[in-house]
């Protein structure tokens, strides 16, 4: 037998003896893993955790991770053989492969889709199409003609042991040569196979050394510089080299060598070089480097106040009875220092650590603090940093080098085997939440499991804690910690409601900010003080409408309003990425007065630099933050004084530290209260409260001005007066009443079709299958979506509240996974899409 890469089998002499078979976990939306059979060559090469290629279906080629190595064939098809071992090590250890299980069995996922999300896609292979001559084809007996572009591309093969598709286009000056290679394989003139290739590639440096007998003799390198006396940059490239490698005090330096871009820095011709390397006086070679730079730690001592060593032994004493501790300490409490002195100790015993933080934007900041103190033991891991920067961290882990991570929720993915400790900051954060594609996980639930499966630790740490932990504190799940003062000097900020509808009456409203907020901006800038100004919403306006009719441009592919962006001169959605131009004239009506409605984070800049022209206005959201170093380059520029003003979404609302920052503005505090949705109350006290935060974190107290229509609003005079408590309770009483979290489980279905009727008629279906489901439950729906229509596909949600008792949302899950496989085994349902999402909200 003959695979796809050319291999042979002998069948019959592995059969003879007992078959070893593996599991496979393969990248794709099934419900198991795929058993394979392990051929007798790569028996003592395999185990749980190396990645393999195998050959899935007819055509694909995929790679896979060994998921269980076993003797018991499959009953339902016969196992073809695994076709290749990527690894010498495996890349994924058995605690991963139990998580993963966990994550597909609670998120109602498959595992495939698990260890898509997990792996970095330099670890993943892609398949790329090739084509080879036939070789059992002789042009001169087929019974095929074969015309002059097919031609072109035989002989191309001839000269070439294989061709890719976009080879054969340029060939034929074509943008597709598909029809052509259909044409040919159809003649049985050619093959097309898949030839598969691995995306990481490690850092490679060129670099240079002195060859013998130069570099042990004197006497051999003064004959040398004699015979090149007379060409002065060859002179100049070895005296540079002498200047930096003192051979003849340090032969090992020698060895080492020269990184070759020394010579390019000091202005040494290449072509000396070149001639030099030919001559075999010079020798270059490549090495292998990471990409992280290499920073020293420092045995720095941190000087705990008397009430953070008070918390730090709390935490330690309810980790002796509890798995999880809530630190619920006040923004600017110094949670930070904290985490070092309980990341030290664990270090300290060989265990490892991960910091799990919730934002991008937070790394910068805590990651120079902690780097100080860790050095290059502590890998950082997040979504801005390329493929092979996300490989060397996951290596880095699996060899030991990063025992401490600090990274953003797919960081719960590196294969950790020895984790002591999890930290989870700022843990009420809703970006935790991953939403698409699945699983659809909340990384801090997912990193209390992991934390079990390790028998580690967890310290969740916020300002706000979500109701859920809280709840959980209270109930004694878990251990908990208050810390209700300010590090060093720092006062908590003065608040003040600046009511909009007031200062419209009187005239005072200037471009959307009150009175009472210019003059705080006002007089920071005076005193050379800084300012936050928080919008949560990018672009310049939400929308725009026809001021004759009401016109509102709005989405092709979704049920949405495109958001003006005046930088880049577009309307722009949100949900789908579509993009218009800027309509000069009302298709409805044919009027020019077109006006934008709302503010964003664009007109807010614009607004305030119109107001405060001597101030330097900087932005960060969405838009500004798209490069690799966006955030952090706005950041420095506002921590080094360049800026004045910074204004921004929510990432500007949490884990920042800025001496200089004493007013906050919050511009739209209804838009965060007035949100359709269960938790409006707590996001708005969370929201608010943190933003409020980054004000006078030093010896001056700061001010934070809130402007809203409903000065008055309860959730206003609970945030000044720092009642959590009692917020709590008034929330969670109607929380109780009304079943919500965390009182019941949430799950919500959602079916999506690009005909409406189609999905609207598989949402009912799939209500009358669930509420026959014997649990406990409330199904609530189906109903049209908040956005009801996103990339053309029509959407219905179901929401159900589980009873939390027992082993009810299990059964149910497994219930509700019958139900939707019914649902698509029919035939009007089987192009219906359905997402189910656990914990949605």
């Amino acid at each position: 037998m003959e695979n796809l890469f050319g291999d042979t089998f002998d069948l019959d002499g592995e059969e003879a003896e007992v078959a070893v078979f593996a599991d496979v976990i393969l990248p794709v939306p099934i419900p198991k893993m795929f058993t394979y059979r392990i051929p007798r060559s790569l028996e003592k090469a395999i185990g749980i955790g190396y990645r393999v290629i195998v050959q899935f279906g007819r055509k694909k080629v995929l790679t896979g991770i060994i998921g269980k190595v076993h003797q018991k064939p499959p009953q339902a098809y016969e196992a073809k053989p695994i076709l290749e071992i990527l690894d010498e090590q495996p890349v994924v250890n058995p605690l991963q492969i139990k998580f993963w299980s966990w994550m597909a069995e609670y998120y109602c996922c498959h595992i495939g889709e698990v260890m898509n999300a997990a792996l970095p896609s330099g670890l993943k292979l892609n398949s790329e199409s090739k084509i080879q001559l036939n070789p059992e084809f002789d042009q001169q007996t087929s019974s095929f003609p074969i015309d002059e572009r097919e031609q072109v591309i035989l002989d191309a093969l001839t000269q070439k042991d294989e061709l890719a598709y976009e080879d054969c286009g340029k060939l034929l000056g074509l943008k597709s040569a598909h029809r052509i290679i259909k044409s040919l394989v159809l003649k049985e003139a050619i093959l097309v196979y898949e030839q598969v290739r691995e995306k990481y590639s490690p850092k490679v440096e060129n670099f240079i050394r002195l060859k013998e007998p130069y570099a042990s003799s004197k006497a051999e390198l003064e004959k040398l510089f004699n015979t090149i006396s007379k060409k002065p940059k060859q002179e100049e490239v070895l005296l540079k080299y002498l200047q930096e490698i003192p051979v003849f005090q340090n032969s090992t330096k020698n060895e080492n060598g020269l990184n070759k871009k020394v010579f390019s820095e000091a202005g040494c011709s290449t072509s000396s070089l070149k001639t030099l390397v030919k001559n075999e006086v010079l020798e270059e070679f490549k090495v292998i480097k990471s990409r992280f730079e290499q920073i020293p730690s420092k045995d720095l001592e941190i000087e705990l106040a008397p009430f953070q060593k008070e918390g730090l032994e709390k935490i330690k004493n309810q980790f002796e009875s509890k798995q999880t501790v809530l630190l619920h300490g006040i923004t600017g409490s110094g949670k930070t220092e904290i985490y070092i002195e309980l990341i030290k100790e664990v270090l300290e015993s060989g265990s490892q650590v991960l910091l799990l933080l919730p934002e991008i934007a937070l790394t910068t900041q805590i990651v120079a603090r902690l780097q100080k103190v860790f050095g290059s033991k502590m890998g950082i891991f997040h979504s801005k940093y390329s493929d092979n920067e996300r490989v060397e961290v996951w290596q880095g882990v699996l060899s030991g080098r990063f025992s401490f991570v600090v990274g953003v929720r797919s960081s719960i993915f590196l294969p950790f085997d020895s984790l002591g400790l999890v930290i989870i900051d700022e843990e009420h954060e809703p970006s935790f939440k991953q939403f698409d594609p699945a699983p659809r996980f909340q990384a801090r639930d997912a990193a209390i499991m992991l934390a079990w499966l390790h028998q580690a630790k967890t310290l969740l740490g916020t300002a706000t804690p979500s109701f859920e932990s809280y709840y959980n504190a209270k109930n004694q799940k878990y251990g908990y910690v208050p810390l209700n003062k300010r590090f060093g000097e720092a006062q908590l900020p003065e608040f003040v409601m600046a009511d909009i509808l007031a200062d419209k009456k009187k005239n005072l409203l200037k471009l959307d900010f009150t009175r009472i907020l210019r003059e705080k901006i006002q007089e920071a800038l005076n005193q050379q003080e800084q300012v936050l100004i928080f919008q949560n919403r990018r672009g310049y306006a939400p929308f725009t409408s026809c001021d004759e009719c009401g016109w509102i441009p709005e989405c092709e592919q979704c049920d949405v309003s495109l958001t003006y962006h005046q930088y880049s001169k577009e309307m722009r959605c949100h949900y789908c990425g579509f993009k218009d131009k800027v309509p000069q004239s009302c298709v409805a009506c044919g009027s020019n007065k077109i006006s934008t409605i709302g503010m964003g984070t664009e007109r807010i800049e614009e607004s305030l630099s119109l107001l405060f022209p001597e101030a330097r206005v900087g932005r960060m959201d969405l838009d500004t933050t798209r490069s690799k170093y966006a955030y952090q380059k706005i950041l420095e520029d506002f921590g080094a004084g360049n800026l004045d003003i910074l204004v921004g979404t929510q990432m500007i609302t949490k884990g920042l530290d800025f001496d200089k920052v004493t007013v906050v503005g919050i511009v739209d505090a209804d838009r965060i209260l007035h949100f359709p949705d269960f938790r409006s109350g707590e996001r708005a006290f969370q929201q608010i409260t943190q933003v409020a935060g980054r004000a006078g974190r030093r010896n001056r107290r700061g001010s934070v001005i809130i402007q809203s229509r409903r000065p008055d609003h309860f959730v206003f005079d609970q945030v000044f007066k720092g009642d959590y408590a009692n917020f709590y309770l008034t929330e969670m009483s109607e929380r109780q009443r009304f079943f919500y979290p965390p009182f019941v489980k949430n799950i919500k279905v959602t079916i999506k079709h690009k005909e409406s009727q189609i999905a609207q008629k598989a949402a009912n279906h799939l209500a009358n299958l669930i509420k026959d489901i014997q649990v406990k439950k409330i199904v609530l729906g189906p109903e049209k979506s908040l956005i009801g229509k996103i990339k053309n596909q029509y959407l219905f949600d179901l929401l159900i509240k589980l009873d939390k008792t027992g082993n009810v949302p299990a059964l149910f899950k497994l219930e509700l996974r019958r139900c939707l496989e019914e649902l698509n085994f029919q035939k009007d349902f089987k192009s219906v899409r359905i997402v189910v999402d656990v914990d949605p909200y």
